[in-house]
Protein backbone atom coordinates (compact mmCIF):
# COMPACT_ATOMS: atom_id res chain seq x y z
CA UNK A 1 0.00 0.00 0.00
CA UNK A 2 0.98 3.67 -0.26
CA UNK A 3 1.47 4.95 3.00
CA UNK A 4 2.37 8.97 4.18
CA UNK A 5 3.64 9.27 7.36
CA UNK A 6 3.30 13.35 8.67
CA UNK A 7 5.48 13.95 11.56
CA UNK A 8 8.61 12.08 11.83
CA UNK A 9 9.47 12.06 15.82
CA UNK A 10 9.63 8.96 18.08
CA UNK A 11 6.31 7.59 16.84
CA UNK A 12 6.58 8.38 12.95
CA UNK A 13 10.13 6.92 12.67
CA UNK A 14 9.00 4.05 14.82
CA UNK A 15 5.92 3.44 12.01
CA UNK A 16 8.25 4.53 9.03
CA UNK A 17 10.48 1.59 10.21
CA UNK A 18 8.04 -0.77 10.76
CA UNK A 19 5.86 0.08 7.56
CA UNK A 20 8.50 0.13 5.07
CA UNK A 21 9.46 -3.26 5.07
CA UNK A 22 6.02 -4.07 2.97
CA UNK A 23 4.62 -0.98 2.56
CA UNK A 24 6.10 2.52 -0.22
CA UNK A 25 5.95 5.08 2.20
CA UNK A 26 6.65 8.89 2.36
CA UNK A 27 7.37 10.83 5.13
CA UNK A 28 6.81 14.52 5.28
CA UNK A 29 8.12 16.76 8.42
CA UNK A 30 9.78 20.31 8.60
CA UNK A 31 12.93 19.79 10.03
CA UNK A 32 15.43 18.38 7.03
CA UNK A 33 17.47 16.43 9.62
CA UNK A 34 14.85 14.03 10.29
CA UNK A 35 13.81 13.53 7.18
CA UNK A 36 17.33 12.74 6.23
CA UNK A 37 17.66 10.36 8.93
CA UNK A 38 14.09 8.61 8.05
CA UNK A 39 15.45 8.38 4.10
CA UNK A 40 18.58 6.63 5.07
CA UNK A 41 17.89 4.43 7.85
CA UNK A 42 14.30 2.91 6.49
CA UNK A 43 14.57 3.44 3.13
CA UNK A 44 11.80 5.88 2.54
CA UNK A 45 10.71 8.21 0.60
CA UNK A 46 10.98 11.92 2.51
CA UNK A 47 9.72 15.70 1.79
CA UNK A 48 10.63 18.39 3.92
CA UNK A 49 8.10 21.06 4.37
CA UNK A 50 4.94 21.50 5.90
CA UNK A 51 2.34 18.95 5.85
CA UNK A 52 -0.69 21.67 5.76
CA UNK A 53 0.40 22.87 2.24
CA UNK A 54 -1.51 21.60 -0.38
CA UNK A 55 1.61 21.76 -3.04
CA UNK A 56 3.55 19.33 -0.22
CA UNK A 57 0.32 17.08 -0.76
CA UNK A 58 0.73 16.87 -3.76
CA UNK A 59 4.57 16.31 -3.96
CA UNK A 60 3.68 13.23 -1.85
CA UNK A 61 1.00 12.08 -3.99
CA UNK A 62 -1.41 11.95 -1.48
CA UNK A 63 -4.56 11.43 -4.01
CA UNK A 64 -3.11 7.69 -4.63
CA UNK A 65 -2.55 7.33 -0.94
CA UNK A 66 -3.84 4.31 0.60
CA UNK A 67 -3.67 5.57 4.40
CA UNK A 68 -2.33 9.11 5.58
CA UNK A 69 -0.80 9.19 8.88
CA UNK A 70 -0.52 12.40 11.25
CA UNK A 71 1.72 11.99 14.01
CA UNK A 72 3.20 15.68 14.61
CA UNK A 73 3.77 17.40 17.71
CA UNK A 74 0.23 19.25 17.42
CA UNK A 75 -3.15 17.61 17.93
CA UNK A 76 -4.57 20.81 15.60
CA UNK A 77 -1.84 20.19 12.53
CA UNK A 78 -2.54 16.43 12.66
CA UNK A 79 -6.63 16.55 12.22
CA UNK A 80 -6.37 19.64 10.12
CA UNK A 81 -3.48 17.82 7.85
CA UNK A 82 -5.99 15.32 7.73
CA UNK A 83 -9.21 16.97 6.17
CA UNK A 84 -6.82 18.45 3.48
CA UNK A 85 -5.80 14.90 3.04
CA UNK A 86 -9.06 13.08 2.62
CA UNK A 87 -10.46 16.42 0.50
CA UNK A 88 -7.29 15.53 -1.46
CA UNK A 89 -8.29 11.99 -2.08
CA UNK A 90 -6.55 9.93 0.72
CA UNK A 91 -8.64 7.37 1.52
CA UNK A 92 -7.91 6.60 5.12
CA UNK A 93 -6.56 9.10 7.34
CA UNK A 94 -5.18 8.65 11.14
CA UNK A 95 -4.48 11.47 13.38
CA UNK A 96 -2.67 11.27 16.83
CA UNK A 97 -4.31 13.47 19.30
CA UNK A 98 -4.14 14.20 23.06
CA UNK A 99 -6.37 16.36 24.34
CA UNK A 100 -8.82 15.55 26.62
CA UNK A 101 -10.85 18.28 24.82
CA UNK A 102 -10.84 15.99 21.71
CA UNK A 103 -12.72 13.38 23.42
CA UNK A 104 -16.34 14.33 22.98
CA UNK A 105 -15.85 14.90 19.05
CA UNK A 106 -14.35 11.65 18.00
CA UNK A 107 -17.92 10.19 16.58
CA UNK A 108 -18.44 13.67 14.95
CA UNK A 109 -14.66 13.77 13.32
CA UNK A 110 -14.86 10.12 12.13
CA UNK A 111 -18.72 10.13 10.85
CA UNK A 112 -19.18 13.99 9.66
CA UNK A 113 -15.23 15.00 8.83
CA UNK A 114 -13.89 11.71 7.32
CA UNK A 115 -10.88 11.03 10.04
CA UNK A 116 -10.82 7.03 10.05
CA UNK A 117 -9.48 6.51 13.16
CA UNK A 118 -8.29 9.18 15.98
CA UNK A 119 -5.31 7.97 18.61
CA UNK A 120 -4.70 9.59 21.73
CA UNK A 121 -1.56 7.91 23.36
CA UNK A 122 -2.41 9.09 26.96
CA UNK A 123 -5.85 7.65 27.25
CA UNK A 124 -4.49 4.38 25.59
CA UNK A 125 -1.49 4.35 28.06
CA UNK A 126 -3.87 4.74 30.60
CA UNK A 127 -6.03 1.98 29.27
CA UNK A 128 -2.81 -0.36 29.81
CA UNK A 129 -2.05 0.51 32.98
CA UNK A 130 -5.32 -0.17 34.47
CA UNK A 131 -5.72 -3.51 33.17
CA UNK A 132 -2.07 -3.93 34.37
CA UNK A 133 -3.68 -2.59 38.11
CA UNK A 134 -6.42 -5.11 38.00
CA UNK A 135 -4.78 -8.20 37.75
CA UNK A 136 -1.51 -7.16 40.20
CA UNK A 137 0.00 -10.61 39.72
CA UNK A 138 0.84 -9.19 35.66
CA UNK A 139 3.33 -7.61 33.98
CA UNK A 140 1.60 -7.01 30.91
CA UNK A 141 -2.00 -8.06 29.16
CA UNK A 142 -2.67 -8.13 25.70
CA UNK A 143 -5.30 -9.10 24.05
CA UNK A 144 -6.19 -10.05 20.86
CA UNK A 145 -9.39 -11.41 18.27
CA UNK A 146 -11.76 -8.54 19.86
CA UNK A 147 -11.14 -8.86 23.32
CA UNK A 148 -11.96 -12.80 23.29
CA UNK A 149 -7.76 -13.50 23.93
CA UNK A 150 -5.95 -12.40 26.68
CA UNK A 151 -1.88 -13.08 26.32
CA UNK A 152 -0.56 -12.29 29.77
CA UNK A 153 3.33 -11.85 31.38
CA UNK A 154 3.79 -13.39 34.88
CA UNK A 155 6.71 -13.91 36.68
CA UNK A 156 6.63 -16.98 39.02
CA UNK A 157 7.79 -15.45 42.43
CA UNK A 158 9.19 -18.17 44.86
CA UNK A 159 7.05 -20.24 46.80
CA UNK A 160 4.22 -20.33 43.57
CA UNK A 161 2.27 -23.42 43.30
CA UNK A 162 4.07 -23.31 39.52
CA UNK A 163 6.92 -23.93 40.73
CA UNK A 164 8.48 -26.40 39.69
CA UNK A 165 5.25 -27.66 37.51
CA UNK A 166 5.58 -29.63 34.41
CA UNK A 167 4.02 -27.94 31.48
CA UNK A 168 2.33 -31.14 30.71
CA UNK A 169 0.43 -31.06 34.02
CA UNK A 170 -0.38 -27.86 34.29
CA UNK A 171 -3.88 -27.77 33.22
CA UNK A 172 -4.90 -30.54 34.66
CA UNK A 173 -3.42 -28.94 37.96
CA UNK A 174 -5.41 -25.81 37.96
CA UNK A 175 -8.13 -27.28 36.36
CA UNK A 176 -8.20 -24.52 33.39
CA UNK A 177 -7.49 -24.30 29.84
CA UNK A 178 -4.75 -21.97 29.88
CA UNK A 179 -1.41 -22.35 27.50
CA UNK A 180 2.57 -21.25 28.75
CA UNK A 181 3.29 -20.54 25.47
CA UNK A 182 6.99 -18.91 26.08
CA UNK A 183 9.02 -18.94 29.22
CA UNK A 184 11.52 -16.30 29.86
CA UNK A 185 14.58 -17.41 32.00
CA UNK A 186 17.41 -15.25 32.55
CA UNK A 187 18.52 -14.39 28.93
CA UNK A 188 17.27 -17.43 27.92
CA UNK A 189 14.00 -17.43 25.72
CA UNK A 190 12.09 -20.77 25.29
CA UNK A 191 8.88 -21.87 23.12
CA UNK A 192 8.20 -24.59 25.61
CA UNK A 193 7.03 -28.02 25.26
CA UNK A 194 5.14 -30.07 27.73
CA UNK A 195 8.16 -31.61 29.53
CA UNK A 196 9.25 -27.84 30.45
CA UNK A 197 9.56 -27.52 34.02
CA UNK A 198 8.58 -24.27 35.38
CA UNK A 199 11.15 -22.11 38.13
CA UNK A 200 11.26 -19.20 40.30
CA UNK A 201 12.30 -16.34 38.44
CA UNK A 202 10.68 -17.48 35.17
CA UNK A 203 8.90 -14.94 33.07
CA UNK A 204 6.02 -16.98 31.49
CA UNK A 205 3.61 -15.77 28.20
CA UNK A 206 0.11 -17.35 28.73
CA UNK A 207 -2.58 -17.19 26.77
CA UNK A 208 -6.35 -18.39 28.06
CA UNK A 209 -9.76 -16.62 27.54
CA UNK A 210 -10.65 -13.47 29.54
CA UNK A 211 -12.96 -15.58 32.01
CA UNK A 212 -9.97 -18.41 32.56
CA UNK A 213 -7.45 -15.31 32.84
CA UNK A 214 -9.44 -14.07 36.13
CA UNK A 215 -9.89 -17.67 37.40
CA UNK A 216 -5.88 -18.33 36.58
CA UNK A 217 -5.10 -15.42 39.09
CA UNK A 218 -7.55 -16.30 42.19
CA UNK A 219 -5.70 -19.88 41.59
CA UNK A 220 -2.13 -18.76 41.71
CA UNK A 221 -2.62 -16.29 44.45
CA UNK A 222 -4.71 -17.58 47.78
CA UNK A 223 -4.75 -13.70 48.67
CA UNK A 224 -6.00 -12.60 45.35
CA UNK A 225 -8.85 -10.72 47.06
CA UNK A 226 -6.02 -9.02 49.63
CA UNK A 227 -3.78 -8.52 46.75
CA UNK A 228 -6.23 -6.32 44.79
CA UNK A 229 -5.69 -2.99 44.09
CA UNK A 230 -7.52 -0.46 46.90
CA UNK A 231 -5.01 2.37 46.82
CA UNK A 232 -2.64 4.35 44.02
CA UNK A 233 -0.51 7.13 43.87
CA UNK A 234 0.18 8.53 40.52
CA UNK A 235 3.53 10.56 40.50
CA UNK A 236 3.11 12.83 37.74
CA UNK A 237 -0.02 14.75 36.81
CA UNK A 238 0.04 14.72 33.24
CA UNK A 239 -2.58 13.86 30.75
CA UNK A 240 -1.85 9.97 31.69
CA UNK A 241 -2.23 10.59 35.10
CA UNK A 242 -6.04 12.44 34.36
CA UNK A 243 -6.92 8.94 32.26
CA UNK A 244 -5.80 7.11 34.85
CA UNK A 245 -7.22 8.76 37.94
CA UNK A 246 -10.31 8.45 35.79
CA UNK A 247 -10.60 4.65 35.42
CA UNK A 248 -9.18 3.59 38.74
CA UNK A 249 -12.18 5.76 40.23
CA UNK A 250 -15.04 4.12 38.74
CA UNK A 251 -12.79 0.14 40.03
CA UNK A 252 -13.13 1.43 43.12
CA UNK A 253 -9.30 2.57 43.98
CA UNK A 254 -8.42 5.16 46.52
CA UNK A 255 -6.28 7.59 43.71
CA UNK A 256 -4.07 10.27 45.37
CA UNK A 257 -1.85 12.45 42.01
CA UNK A 258 1.56 14.31 43.43
CA UNK A 259 2.01 17.16 40.96
CA UNK A 260 4.86 19.90 41.25
CA UNK A 261 2.63 22.62 38.92
CA UNK A 262 0.66 24.62 41.02
CA UNK A 263 -2.02 25.78 37.94
CA UNK A 264 -2.04 22.00 37.06
CA UNK A 265 -2.88 20.80 40.60
CA UNK A 266 -5.94 23.29 40.49
CA UNK A 267 -7.11 22.08 37.27
CA UNK A 268 -7.19 18.26 38.30
CA UNK A 269 -8.84 19.63 41.86
CA UNK A 270 -11.25 20.88 39.44
CA UNK A 271 -12.21 17.86 36.64
CA UNK A 272 -11.34 15.28 39.73
CA UNK A 273 -13.58 15.81 42.19
CA UNK A 274 -12.89 12.53 44.23
CA UNK A 275 -8.97 12.40 43.80
CA UNK A 276 -6.71 13.17 46.35
CA UNK A 277 -4.59 15.98 44.81
CA UNK A 278 -1.22 16.79 46.25
CA UNK A 279 1.08 19.91 45.44
CA UNK A 280 4.11 19.06 45.81
CA UNK A 281 7.71 17.37 44.67
CA UNK A 282 7.03 13.90 43.82
CA UNK A 283 10.91 12.81 42.99
CA UNK A 284 11.45 14.12 47.10
CA UNK A 285 12.26 11.17 48.96
CA UNK A 286 10.87 13.25 52.44
CA UNK A 287 7.87 14.26 50.50
CA UNK A 288 6.97 10.73 49.79
CA UNK A 289 7.12 9.55 53.45
CA UNK A 290 5.40 12.69 54.09
CA UNK A 291 2.71 11.58 51.66
CA UNK A 292 3.10 8.23 53.09
CA UNK A 293 3.32 6.85 49.49
CA UNK A 294 4.91 3.67 50.65
CA UNK A 295 1.52 2.27 52.49
CA UNK A 296 -0.10 2.38 48.77
CA UNK A 297 -1.02 -0.87 47.26
CA UNK A 298 0.15 0.41 43.90
CA UNK A 299 2.58 3.35 42.55
CA UNK A 300 2.43 4.84 39.04
CA UNK A 301 5.32 6.99 38.55
CA UNK A 302 4.35 9.59 35.41
CA UNK A 303 6.85 12.76 35.28
CA UNK A 304 7.75 13.16 31.94
CA UNK A 305 11.52 12.28 32.46
CA UNK A 306 11.79 8.32 32.12
CA UNK A 307 15.16 8.39 34.73
CA UNK A 308 13.17 10.34 37.19
CA UNK A 309 10.35 7.03 36.84
CA UNK A 310 12.75 4.52 36.96
CA UNK A 311 14.46 5.71 40.10
CA UNK A 312 11.07 6.52 41.40
CA UNK A 313 9.98 2.87 40.96
CA UNK A 314 12.89 1.35 42.18
CA UNK A 315 12.38 3.57 45.54
CA UNK A 316 8.62 2.50 45.28
CA UNK A 317 9.63 -1.15 45.29
CA UNK A 318 12.39 -1.32 47.49
CA UNK A 319 10.06 0.52 50.28
CA UNK A 320 7.47 -2.59 49.92
CA UNK A 321 5.18 -1.40 47.75
CA UNK A 322 3.75 -4.14 45.49
CA UNK A 323 2.98 -2.93 42.31
CA UNK A 324 4.66 -0.59 40.40
CA UNK A 325 4.05 0.90 37.05
CA UNK A 326 6.57 2.97 35.05
CA UNK A 327 6.05 5.18 32.19
CA UNK A 328 9.38 4.91 29.76
CA UNK A 329 9.46 6.06 25.81
CA UNK A 330 13.13 5.11 25.42
CA UNK A 331 13.32 1.78 23.85
CA UNK A 332 17.17 2.03 25.50
CA UNK A 333 15.94 2.45 29.04
CA UNK A 334 12.57 -0.20 28.47
CA UNK A 335 15.42 -2.80 28.02
CA UNK A 336 16.66 -2.40 31.35
CA UNK A 337 13.53 -3.39 32.96
CA UNK A 338 15.10 -7.24 33.16
CA UNK A 339 17.89 -6.01 35.15
CA UNK A 340 16.24 -3.49 37.45
CA UNK A 341 13.83 -6.09 37.98
CA UNK A 342 11.09 -3.70 37.16
CA UNK A 343 7.46 -4.91 37.48
CA UNK A 344 5.77 -3.38 34.61
CA UNK A 345 6.73 -1.19 31.78
CA UNK A 346 3.79 0.61 30.16
CA UNK A 347 5.45 3.14 26.93
CA UNK A 348 2.87 5.32 25.32
CA UNK A 349 4.68 5.60 22.51
CA UNK A 350 4.66 1.72 21.70
CA UNK A 351 1.25 1.56 22.46
CA UNK A 352 0.55 4.57 19.96
CA UNK A 353 2.73 2.37 17.26
CA UNK A 354 0.76 -0.73 17.54
CA UNK A 355 -2.39 0.64 17.07
CA UNK A 356 -2.04 2.29 14.06
CA UNK A 357 -0.38 -0.76 12.79
CA UNK A 358 -3.21 -2.50 13.74
CA UNK A 359 -5.26 -0.50 11.92
CA UNK A 360 -2.97 -0.71 8.69
CA UNK A 361 -2.70 -4.90 9.23
CA UNK A 362 -6.34 -4.64 8.89
CA UNK A 363 -6.86 -2.63 6.06
CA UNK A 364 -3.80 -4.81 4.49
CA UNK A 365 -5.95 -7.58 5.70
CA UNK A 366 -8.98 -6.46 3.34
CA UNK A 367 -6.70 -6.51 0.43
CA UNK A 368 -5.83 -10.36 0.82
CA UNK A 369 -3.34 -10.23 4.05
CA UNK A 370 -3.72 -12.53 6.79
CA UNK A 371 -2.36 -10.74 9.70
CA UNK A 372 -4.81 -8.91 11.78
CA UNK A 373 -2.94 -8.30 14.84
CA UNK A 374 0.88 -8.15 15.78
CA UNK A 375 2.48 -7.42 19.41
CA UNK A 376 6.11 -7.67 19.95
CA UNK A 377 7.73 -8.75 23.07
CA UNK A 378 10.09 -9.15 25.58
CA UNK A 379 12.70 -6.30 23.72
CA UNK A 380 11.24 -7.69 20.72
CA UNK A 381 12.61 -11.23 20.91
CA UNK A 382 9.13 -12.39 20.91
CA UNK A 383 6.66 -12.09 18.59
CA UNK A 384 2.77 -12.94 19.20
CA UNK A 385 0.54 -12.52 15.86
CA UNK A 386 -2.89 -13.21 14.75
CA UNK A 387 -3.71 -14.41 11.51
CA UNK A 388 -7.36 -15.07 9.25
CA UNK A 389 -7.18 -18.33 7.92
CA UNK A 390 -9.24 -17.00 4.83
CA UNK A 391 -9.09 -19.95 2.51
CA UNK A 392 -9.14 -23.91 2.14
CA UNK A 393 -4.99 -24.57 2.12
CA UNK A 394 -3.66 -27.35 2.62
CA UNK A 395 -2.98 -26.97 6.15
CA UNK A 396 -6.92 -26.54 6.68
CA UNK A 397 -9.33 -29.63 8.48
CA UNK A 398 -5.51 -31.60 9.46
CA UNK A 399 -5.11 -32.57 13.02
CA UNK A 400 -2.20 -30.26 14.20
CA UNK A 401 -0.63 -33.49 15.16
CA UNK A 402 -0.06 -34.09 11.95
CA UNK A 403 1.27 -30.97 10.63
CA UNK A 404 4.85 -30.29 11.35
CA UNK A 405 5.71 -26.26 12.89
CA UNK A 406 9.03 -24.79 12.33
CA UNK A 407 11.05 -24.56 15.05
CA UNK A 408 10.40 -21.44 17.79
CA UNK A 409 6.59 -21.74 16.86
CA UNK A 410 3.77 -22.20 18.95
CA UNK A 411 0.01 -22.00 18.08
CA UNK A 412 -1.25 -20.49 21.09
CA UNK A 413 -5.54 -19.92 19.98
CA UNK A 414 -7.73 -20.89 17.99
CA UNK A 415 -10.51 -18.56 18.05
CA UNK A 416 -13.69 -19.89 16.10
CA UNK A 417 -16.79 -17.61 15.67
CA UNK A 418 -17.45 -16.81 19.98
CA UNK A 419 -15.41 -19.81 20.61
CA UNK A 420 -11.83 -19.88 21.79
CA UNK A 421 -9.34 -23.09 21.84
CA UNK A 422 -6.58 -23.78 23.33
CA UNK A 423 -5.10 -26.08 20.65
CA UNK A 424 -4.05 -29.80 21.03
CA UNK A 425 -3.20 -32.51 18.72
CA UNK A 426 -6.82 -33.62 17.40
CA UNK A 427 -7.58 -29.56 16.76
CA UNK A 428 -7.69 -28.58 13.12
CA UNK A 429 -7.92 -24.68 11.72
CA UNK A 430 -10.73 -24.05 9.48
CA UNK A 431 -11.64 -21.06 7.34
CA UNK A 432 -12.41 -18.13 8.69
CA UNK A 433 -10.95 -18.90 12.44
CA UNK A 434 -8.41 -16.44 13.88
CA UNK A 435 -5.10 -18.04 14.89
CA UNK A 436 -2.52 -16.42 17.61
CA UNK A 437 0.85 -17.65 16.84
CA UNK A 438 4.05 -16.88 19.38
CA UNK A 439 7.38 -17.29 17.29
CA UNK A 440 10.83 -16.19 17.86
CA UNK A 441 11.11 -16.23 14.17
CA UNK A 442 10.40 -12.48 12.94
CA UNK A 443 8.78 -11.71 9.51
CA UNK A 444 5.57 -13.92 9.40
CA UNK A 445 3.66 -12.44 7.09
CA UNK A 446 1.32 -15.69 6.26
CA UNK A 447 -0.15 -18.50 8.33
CA UNK A 448 1.58 -21.02 5.80
CA UNK A 449 4.93 -19.68 7.05
CA UNK A 450 4.70 -21.37 10.29
CA UNK A 451 4.97 -24.75 8.62
CA UNK A 452 7.84 -26.73 7.70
Amino acid sequence: MDIIIVGCGKVGSALAQVLSDEHNVTIIDKKETLVETAINDFDVMGICGNCLQTNILEEANVDKANIFIAVTTSDEVNVLSCLIAKKMGARHCIARVRSPEFDKQLVFMREELGISMMVNPDYNAANEIAKVLRYPEAINIESFAKGRVDLAEIRITSGSILDGVALSQLSRRMRLDVLICAVQRGDELTIPNGNYVLRAGDKIHMTASHSNMVKFFKSISAAYREKRVKSAVLIGGGRVAYHLAQQLIEMGVKVKIIEIDRERCLELSDRLNKVDISCADGTDHDILEEERVYDADAVVTLTGIDEENILLSLLAKNNGVEKVVTKVNRMSLMQLSDTLDLDSIISPKTITVNQILQYVRAKQNSLGNSVTTLYRLVNDRLEAIEFVVRDKKEYVDVPLKKLKLRSGILIASIVRGNELIIPKGDDCLKVNDSVVVVTTTKGMHDLSNIFD
